[in-house]
C-alpha cells in the first residue's frame, strides 16, 4: 500500500497540518501583563477621567435633561481638540520657517508632512458635520435656550487659527457692526492680540517664495523670459487669425485674443499688482507670486516636487476650511432657519457672509491656473547650465541634529 497516492497525500495533510486550536490558544496567551506591576496606564496617561467627565449638560442642571444635548457637547469638544492638533502641527511648521531651517530642503519634508496632516484634520472635522446632523431640528431646539448666550464665534482657538494661517484683518466680516476682538476680553482678547502679531504662515510662506531659484534677474530669470516667450505666442496667434476669413468665428477668436493680451498685461505689471494685493484681490507679493507660477510650471523637476505638493496642501487646507465654513452654514440653516445666533448674531446670515473668498488665505494658488499657457511657451531649462533645479538651497548638519527643528 505504500506506493498508493491515496495513502500517501492523506499522510502529507496530517504531516502538515495546521496547530490545534490549543496550541493557538497558548501561542495567543504568550505575552505578560506589564499594567499589573503598576506604573502609567492609559487612562491616567491620555487623563480620560478629566476628559470624560468634562460633559455638564445644561439641561440636566435645570432639571429637564435633554438626551441630545450630550452629543452636541461631545461634538464641539471634539472639535476643540482637532482645533489645539492644528494649532500645534501649525506652529511647529511656522518655528520652521521663522528659525530658517527651512532653507535646508531636507526640512522641507517636515514642513509637507504637517501641512499635509493639517489637511487630513481638517477633512474629518468636515465629515464630522454628519454626525451633528443626526439631531433634528426639534432635537436641538429643545436644549438650544440653555446655551445662550454661548456662540461657536466665542471659539479662541479657531480665531487663533484664523490669524495664524494669515486671514485678513481689514477683510474679515464685522460681527454685529463690530470687530471680532471686541467679544473677547481679559486674557482672551490678549492672546487674541499676540496672535495677530506673530508671523502667519502666508507671510513666511511668501517669503519662502520670493526666494525661488531661477527668479534672478542676472540668472534663469524665469519671470521676464516668460513674459517675452507668451507675448512672442500672442503674437503669433493673432497672425494666424487674422488670415482666417472674415466671420464670427474670426470675430470671437480676436476678442478673446484680446482678453488674454490684456490679462497677461496686468499679470507682469507689477503696479497694478500692488493694487490688487491693497484692495485684498491679491495676498503674496509680486515677487512671490512668480516663484509660485516657477514651481507650477516646472513642478516635475527634482528641485520644484517638494515645493508643488507643499503649494497643493496649503489650497488643500483653505478648500477644506471653506467646506468647513460651508457645512456649519448649511447645519446652522436647518436647525434655526433665519433665527438670531445664540450669541447673538443674525446666525445663518452673518455666517453665510464668512463663506468667500475674503477668508481664503492662498486665492493666489488657485488663481495660478489663469495663467496657464501652452507648454512650448514656458523657458526651457538647460541642465548642463540651470543647475538650480538639482541642487538645494543649503545643506547645513545643524538644522536638521538641532531639537529646534522638531
Amino acid at each position: 500500500m505504500s506506493g498508493c497516492p491515496y495513502f500517501e497525500r492523506r499522510q502529507l495533510f496530517f504531516k502538515n497540518k495546521p496547530p490545534t486550536t490549543e496550541e493557538n490558544d497558548n501561542a495567543s496567551q504568550a505575552g505578560v501583563n506589564k499594567a499589573s506591576k503598576g506604573g502609567l496606564i492609559y487612562g491616567d496617561y491620555l487623563q480620560l477621567d478629566k476628559i470624560t467627565s468634562a460633559q455638564l449638560l445644561q439641561s440636566e442642571l435645570k432639571g429637564n435633561k435633554i438626551h441630545d444635548e450630550h452629543l452636541f457637547i461631545v461634538t464641539h469638544q471634539a472639535y476643540e481638540l482637532w482645533f489645539k492638533q492644528i494649532l500645534f502641527e501649525l506652529d511647529s511648521v511656522r518655528h520652521i520657517f521663522i528659525s530658517g531651517h527651512v532653507r535646508d530642503e531636507r526640512n522641507m519634508l517636515k514642513v509637507n508632512t504637517r501641512i499635509h496632516r493639517i489637511a487630513m484634520i481638517f477633512r474629518l472635522l468636515v465629515d464630522q458635520f454628519s454626525v451633528l446632523e443626526t439631531m433634528t431640528a426639534l432635537d436641538f431646539f429643545d436644549f438650544r435656550n440653555y446655551l445662550a448666550p454661548a456662540s461657536g464665534f466665542q471659539s479662541l482657538q479657531f480665531r487663533i487659527l484664523e490669524n495664524k494661517v494669515g486671514v485678513l484683518d481689514f477683510l474679515r466680516v464685522p460681527y454685529n457692526k463690530r470687530h471680532y476682538k471686541d467679544n473677547f476680553e481679559g486674557e482672551d482678547s490678549e492672546t487674541l492680540l499676540a496672535a495677530e502679531q506673530e508671523p502667519t504662515l502666508l507671510k513666511l510662506v511668501e517669503e519662502w517664495l520670493e526666494r525661488t531659484p531661477g527668479l534672478e534677474a542676472d540668472g534663469f530669470n524665469f519671470w521676464e523670459r516668460l513674459r517675452i516667450n507668451i507675448f512672442d505666442g500672442l503674437n503669433q496667434e493673432e497672425e494666424k487669425i487674422e488670415k482666417m476669413e472674415d466671420s464670427e468665428e474670426k470675430e470671437e477668436l480676436m476678442d478673446e485674443l484680446a482678453k488674454k493680451k490684456e490679462q497677461f498685461t496686468t499679470l507682469f505689471d507689477e503696479k497694478h499688482h500692488q493694487h490688487l494685493v491693497s484692495k485684498g484681490d491679491r495676498r503674496l507679493s509680486y515677487k512671490a507670486l512668480q516663484g509660485a507660477l516657477m514651481i507650477y510650471f516646472y513642478r516635475e523637476e527634482p528641485r520644484f516636487q517638494v515645493p508643488f505638493q507643499l503649494l497643493t496642501s496649503l489650497m488643500d487646507i483653505d478648500t477644506l476650511m471653506t467646506k468647513w465654513r460651508y457645512n456649519h452654514v448649511c447645519m446652522v440653516h436647518r436647525m434655526i432657519g433665519n433665527k438670531a445666533g445664540t450669541g447673538g448674531s443674525s446666525g445663518y446670515q452673518y455666517l453665510r457672509s464668512t463663506v468667500s473668498d475674503r477668508y481664503k488665505v492662498f486665492v493666489d494658488l488657485f488663481n495660478l491656473a489663469t495663467f496657464l499657457v501652452p507648454r512650448h511657451w514656458v523657458p526651457k531649462l538647460n541642465p548642463s547650465v540651470d543647475r538650480f533645479i538639482f541642487t538645494a538651497e543649503c545643506y547645513d548638519s545643524s538644522y536638521c541634529s538641532s531639537d529646534d527643528s522638531d
